[in-house]
């Protein structure tokens, strides 16, 4: 009895090993989500050729390339794959976002430096129009909220600037994928900063609140400044100097009121 036994174990372990395992899939749990949570876009700072040869033959990869001249979008990593593109990142207190999100790279020089400063490449339109239509299908299919999108200067504003102060930020906003402070509003707290402007703290406290991994000291120290910039380069690229100034503040206030 006890051979008998034995052998029934070793045929059931078998059975299993060679492809006998029987499951019932016939259910499915509601109480699941994507393991999407945010869509993270980059530039590549370089151009075609190299951007595919980095992104497939190193350790760096996204989800999705977009070329600049064709607009062709390549899916490198599956969706339900880890993609290694955010690096040591934070967003709205999650850290390590690789595992959380679908990374989407764009083929962009990103700057140069000349004697005037930097420079900073355009997106093409075509670009920017497929990006729009990607985003809208990722997310609807992976059920995203609204500013769900996120650029890699927000979520590592210490080491990153990309997709930097060209990155039609407001065309998204307007195809509906993010939220856009309103003008008006924005103008009227404007208004009432500039005579008196909040203390570093204050900032600190709103950005933190937008998301941002930011220092909570009130010191105007240069991790701040780097946050600032992040955000400035976002909502307002016309000037993204760091300063913590009125309009910052009004638009902090705005998009804050939610």
């Amino acid at each position: 009895m006890r051979f008998l036994s034995l052998a029934l174990s070793v045929l059931l372990l078998a059975g299993c090993a060679g492809g006998g395992l029987q499951i019932d899939d016939s259910l499915r749990s509601q109480g699941q989500s994507s393991r999407v949570q945010y869509i993270v876009l980059h530039y590549t700072s370089t151009d075609l050729a190299r951007s595919l040869a980095l992104l497939t033959r190193g350790e760096v990869s996204a989800h999705y390339l977009i070329d600049d001249g064709s607009a062709k979008v390549y899916r490198l990593v599956d969706e339900d794959r880890r993609a290694w593109h955010a690096g040591d990142s934070q967003w709205q207190g999650r850290t390590w976002l690789n595992a959380s999100t679908i990374g989407i790279e764009l083929v962009n020089q990103g700057y140069f430096q000349g004697p005037a400063g930097r420079y900073w490449q355009p997106y093409s339109e075509a670009q920017i129009e497929t990006l729009i239509v990607l985003l809208k299908d990722l997310v609807k299919r992976h059920q995203l909220p609204i500013d769900s999108i996120i650029g890699h200067s927000d979520i590592a504003p210490q080491r990153k600037v990309d997709p930097g102060p060209l990155f039609p930020w407001k065309r998204l906003a307007d195809a509906g994928l993010i939220r856009w402070p309103d003008a008006g509003a924005v103008s009227r707290e404007q208004m009432r900063f500039a005579s008196v402007l909040p203390e570093v703290v204050w900032f600190q406290a709103q950005l933190h609140e937008l998301g941002y991994e930011v220092p909570r000291t009130g010191v105007l120290d240069q991790a701040t400044r780097n946050v600032l910039i992040a955000m400035q380069m976002k909502y307002r690229p016309a000037r993204y100097d760091g300063e913590p100034d009125a309009e910052t503040a009004a638009i902090l206030q705005v998009l804050n009121q939610r």
